[in-house]
């Protein structure tokens, strides 16, 4: 078995990066001519999980739709907790007589806080407002996300899916069975 200095200097500025504990050593990087087999005993490996940005994926069955003008619908109900995210379109147009507006709050069961909203008014003849969002929203028992489009010219469409749990436990897509 050999073993020899690696003299990099890139090596050794990224070593330093990533652990800058070990800055104060000293001693340059060695390498060895023995094979050392790494195996990676997490999750993602073994195939029972996937990675964040996969295991937010849409599917079918996974998320629900909602589309809301000329009142207020409750999208996602009290009773369900964990994290959810919440995306779609606004459309808002005034006319000379009324204006047009939306709001997406969380409803406690006795008061209300503003996620999102806008509009356009009246004064505003030929306005119009497009607006796409996306968010995550945290979500206690007692919690509903409720939706307003003021009239007929105001249209909040979108979709819910949970992402976690309350205890942030991902929540994996409609669908998929890990191996």
């Amino acid at each position: 078995m050999g073993i020899s200095s690696v003299t990099s200097e890139a090596l050794q500025l990224k070593l330093r990066q990533l652990l800058p504990s070990q800055q104060g050593f000293g001693t340059d990087l060695s390498a060895s001519d023995t094979i050392i087999p790494i195996i990676d005993l997490t999750a993602s490996a073994e195939g029972s999980d996937v990675r964040e940005s996969l295991q937010s994926a849409l599917s079918f069955g996974g998320i629900t739709s909602f589309s809301v003008t000329n009142a207020t619908d409750t999208v996602i109900l009290s009773g369900v907790t964990g994290f959810y995210r919440i995306f779609g379109g606004v459309s808002c147009t005034a006319s000379s007589s009324a204006g047009s507006f939306y709001d997406i709050n969380i409803y406690d069961g006795s008061s209300e806080k503003e996620i999102l909203n806008g509009g356009v008014g009246n004064t505003d003849t030929a306005g119009s407002l497009n607006y796409l969002y996306d968010f995550i929203v945290f979500m206690t028992i007692d919690d509903s996300i409720r939706v307003t489009a003021s009239n007929t010219k105001a249209f909040v469409r979108g979709c819910t899916r949970q992402l976690a749990d309350k205890n942030g436990t991902l929540v994996q897509p409609v669908g998929f069975s890990p191996q």
